[in-house]
């Protein structure tokens, strides 16, 4: 590549240097002036000549005009006195040159015709190269994996054991086809992996791949679509004709839902280069047959957008979701991605595995890694509980800001808003137990509760769900108590409480003035067309019921939890107490402090008194802008 290069910038260079010599001959040549003989010899004779040189019969000179110097040339006679003349009319210097040969002549004739040949070849090669990326530009651009560089296997998928089940019958058609068509069984031509970001679809349709031990073509639903009408549609044509020729093997197409959504979903007519290249899709998964050996495993976390043309059987025969790991789950994957990290002998996965409930596999494999760094980070030999613990706050909420600088009175009210939380909590039967309270700021937040449950959960009561919400105004309700004073650090608690109580009214039927009715639509993408045409279903009088009974239910919920702070206030301020001097408890401090014991002291502090804190708080520096 280099000499290639260096090739080329010879060429320019060379005809760069051409094209200037041949621009000045030709300068040169049209500013001299062509005069008849006559004319030289009268000028001659008037001793305006200076120069002249003699060459194949051409006398080119000068000759003076009002003291300018003008350049000249004709063509010589016969004239044997020509040299006595020059000296005897005072020309200063003349001279004869001999022809400059036949490569003079033919350089001088047809040079510009062979500069012009050599350009027009080099920019032919240059426009061919050009030709040969065009034609590239409608192939596909999947990556070809061969059967020797799968290193993925099922032993590197953890947490999905039911989409592992149904994926093996694909491996096993890819060993062994005739075990199928033996008994007149057709294998699935598509399957469709969906779920949420991270589960590890591409994950397993590697290790499908790794296992059957076939060449894999990896590509996106993006790259299929460019600027150029008709090329997404060329290179679905080309990826399955790779498929064809590569066959046993395995398609996958990442994202699909980038060109498979639904088809006319605008207004008016219009072409639409993704739904040409949905069509091509279509029109190839119709055309293979399953006894080539080419399956095709597409991933989408958006199910729900996508064609139902893609989706009937004969093209995406079946669907498999890769749902969020359960508990046990989460256990498999942590062991998964701890294989290649050194980690202590104290650390217990399983007690990870509950304390990272919702997390994906994406998730997990982060806590690990941002466990190993704050371990690097301390020099550790092993990656500990503590940098365990530290990394699951740190995917949660964000980093510790702990050079955010508080005043006093603003870490008291945190305190307070937190120590409600994690009081209600407590006191409240059905709610999750309090794993940590924190007043370390970390990304938005200020401070945080956090409740783990003791196990997942796939059914929620309203009882439930009612404690939950006294929990998230448990913060609000307490700043009012302590301070006499609300502040916006609850937004977000109210935020949450005002969509849960929606839901309940508006979802789930557990309204008491609108009964058992679920009054949400089935989600849809809101395409513009549908979006314009689509009328409310709702009159204005069941809006309004809607909201009214939202309303009571909050309220409901705030009048509890300030019940039960009022009736518990000296356990709140003890508390807020051990909160503000150690600014983290976990739920055994919790549980030690709300059943009246003490913890170590800290900087040879030690808190027994509630009674001393609560008239500090009470004091007018604090509570006289609420009153």
């Amino acid at each position: 590549m280099k000499e290639r290069n260096w090739t080329s910038l010879l060429i320019w260079v060379l005809l760069f240097f051409a094209i200037f010599y041949l621009t000045r001959t030709y300068r040169e040549s049209t500013l001299v002036e062509d005069i008849p003989y006559s004319t030289f010899y009268e000028k001659l004779k008037e001793g305006k000549v200076e120069r002249l040189t003699v060459k194949e019969n051409v006398l080119r000179g000068e000759y003076l005009v009002d003291d300018k110097k003008i350049k000249f040339k004709t063509t010589a006679l016969p004239d044997s006195r020509l040299a006595d003349e020059l000296s005897k009319y005072g020309v200063k210097s003349y001279s004869a040159e001999t022809g400059a040969g036949w490569f003079g002549t033919i350089l001088l004739n047809f040079g510009p015709i062979l500069l012009f040949i050599i350009f027009w070849i080099f920019m032919l090669r240059n426009m061919q190269g050009g030709g040969r990326q065009v034609m590239t530009f409608a192939k596909s651009k999947a990556k070809l994996r061969s059967e020797k560089d799968q290193k993925i296997t099922f032993e590197n998928v953890a947490g999905c054991d039911e989409a592992k089940e149904e994926l093996k019958e694909i491996i096993e058609f890819l060993k062994d086809p005739k075990k199928f068509q033996k008994l007149g069984g057709k294998i699935p031509k598509g399957v469709l992996l969906y779920g949420a970001p991270g589960t590890g679809k591409t994950l397993l349709a590697k290790a499908v791949a790794g296992e059957a031990g076939v060449p894999f073509f990896s590509s996106s639903g993006s790259e299929f679509v460019e600027m150029f009408v008709g090329v997404g549609a060329s290179r679905v044509r080309d990826l399955f004709e790779q498929g064809r020729k590569s066959a046993p093997c395995l398609l996958f197409i990442d994202e699909i839902d980038a060109v498979g959504r639904h088809r006319f979903a605008g207004i008016g007519g219009g072409h639409d280069e993704r739904e040409q290249t949905l069509n091509q899709i279509l029109v190839e998964m119709d055309g293979f047959d399953t006894k080539e050996g080419v399956i095709l495993i597409a991933a989408t976390n958006r199910p729900d957008v996508l064609d139902p043309a893609l989706l009937r059987p004969g093209r995406f025969d079946r669907h498999i979701n890769v749902p969020t790991p359960d508990l046990k789950g989460r256990e498999e994957i942590l062991k998964v991605h701890c294989r290649g990290v050194r980690i202590g002998d104290k650390v217990d996965l399983r007690i990870i595995a509950r304390r990272t409930p919702g997390f994906v596999g994406s998730d997990i494999a982060n806590l690990v890694n941002e466990a190993a760094l704050l371990a690097a980070r301390k020099n550790n030999e092993a990656v500990n509980m503590e940098e365990m613990e530290e990394a699951i706050d740190r995917v949660i909420a964000g980093p510790a800001r702990k050079s955010r600088m508080i005043s006093e009175h603003e870490k008291n009210i945190i305190a307070y808003h937190e120590a409600g939380h994690a009081l209600v909590a407590k006191i409240l039967p059905g709610t999750d137990p309090v794993h940590k309270v924190s007043i370390i700021p970390r990304g938005p937040a200020l401070g945080y509760t956090l409740q783990l449950p003791l196990e997942d959960k796939y059914l929620t009561t309203k009882t439930e769900i009612l404690a939950r919400l006294s929990v998230l105004l448990a913060g609000r309700c307490a700043e009012e108590l302590m301070f006499n004073e609300i502040t916006t650090g609850g937004q977000n608690d109210l935020s949450k409480a005002t969509d849960v109580a929606r839901k309940m009214v508006y979802e789930f039927g557990m309204g008491e003035k609108l009964g058992p009715l679920s009054l949400k639509k089935p989600e849809e993408e809101i395409f513009l067309g549908r979006e314009i045409a689509r009328q409310n279903h709702l009159s204005e009088k069941t809006l309004e019921i809607i909201d009214a009974e939202t309303k009571d239910i909050v309220e409901k919920c705030k009048n509890r939890a300030s019940e039960i702070l009022g009736a518990n206030k000296e356990k709140l301020v003890h508390l807020a107490k051990f909160l503000i001097e150690r600014e983290v408890l976990d739920g055994e401090d919790v549980d030690t402090i709300l059943s009246g014991g003490t913890l170590a002291p800290i900087n040879g502090t030690v808190f027994t008194n509630a009674n001393e804190h609560l008239n500090e708080i009470a004091s007018p520096q604090h509570s006289e802008d609420g009153r």
